[in-house]
């Protein structure tokens, strides 16, 4: 075990953190906002990667390509949005068959090829794995990557203290009263899934652009990936969250962690083909601690006796 071999592996490990970290912040909006299951982020996570290297390659900007990504994950979002709420299909069940779906759709998009290559050296990249170690800042992946985070939970921040946003984390909180209160909750829960949605097809688009290829499989698995990273950042930062934007960099930093600690263990000599057992084991220890927690660690309450007048 070599601690250099460490070292020159975490910068790597931070910009895959911080990309996957904008996932994790569209996820955080349907599980946590919204309280929905939304399994859709399998197939937008290729969705918007696919989307974003097709059009750079017939000669579009960096930006519009990943602002066309943004807007087919959130057409992703819609057609969820709509067997959920237009069709009474349950939530997860509905993400599932958009999941399934986007499938085909993925491979239509890359010209019914399982992988497209991004050649970096031909286009003029946001981010890449090349540009980790650049000394121009601004060219920097892992600088322009905590931008578009910041700039993101900016965002985020602004638009969840509008009318609309508050009836969004007013749905997600109790539908019921939002409902009686005269919010259509139909129509935020589609707005939530597609703002959510939108957000992991963006984090898709650096994704493809940073490892150089947009791959049918690349979703896989990203549900649990970006659990993860929000299920770490709550309980690791939890107690100090006390603000809607520290709760979404929480985020962020939960899925930095967690590609940190992927880096440690791969270092200790894990076959990577066991990535994604660990993923779940990772994913299963956080959300059973704060269950353990309060069954094992909380002190009791004593109830006392009411009081004689």
């Amino acid at each position: 075990m070599n601690i250099v071999a460490l070292f020159n592996a975490l910068p790597g490990g931070c910009a895959q953190g911080l990309i996957w970290g904008i996932m994790a912040i569209g996820v955080f909006i349907t599980y946590k906002i919204l309280d929905l299951a939304d399994l859709t982020v399998d197939g937008t996570m290729c969705t918007g990667g696919a989307v974003c290297v097709v059009m750079m390659m017939n000669g579009h900007s960096v930006g519009f390509s990943l602002f066309c990504a943004f807007v087919a994950g959130m057409l992703a979002g819609l057609v969820t949005g709509i067997f959920h709420t237009a069709m009474g299909i349950p939530a997860i069940l509905a993400g599932i068959l958009t999941q399934l779906g986007l499938y085909s759709v993925n491979l239509r998009i890359m010209g019914n090829k399982a992988n497209v290559a991004l050649v970096t050296d031909k286009y003029d990249v946001l981010v890449s794995m090349r540009y980790l170690k650049n000394v121009v800042f601004y060219k920097n992946t892992l600088f322009v990557v905590a931008i578009v985070i910041v700039v993101l939970i900016g965002v985020l921040y602004w638009f969840f203290g509008t009318e609309l946003g508050c009836s969004i984390r007013s749905t997600g909180s109790n539908q019921n009263m939002s409902r009686a209160q005269g919010i259509n909750t139909d129509l935020t829960k589609i707005i939530g899934l597609m703002l959510s949605n939108g957000i992991v097809a963006l984090s898709s688009g650096l994704l493809a652009q940073y490892q150089g290829f947009a791959d049918i499989n690349m979703g896989r698995g990203a549900i649990v990936i970006g659990l993860a990273a929000v299920i770490i950042g709550e309980v690791v930062f939890g107690k100090i969250s006390r603000n809607f934007a520290f709760s979404l960099l929480t985020v962020a930093l939960g899925s930095i962690i967690y590609y940190l600690v992927l880096q440690v263990v791969l270092w200790f000599g894990l076959n990577s083909n066991d990535l994604k057992l660990l993923s779940a084991i990772v994913v299963a220890v956080f959300l059973a601690i704060p269950y353990m927690k309060r069954k094992y660690f909380s002190r009791p309450v004593k109830k006392g006796g009411a009081r004689r007048a």
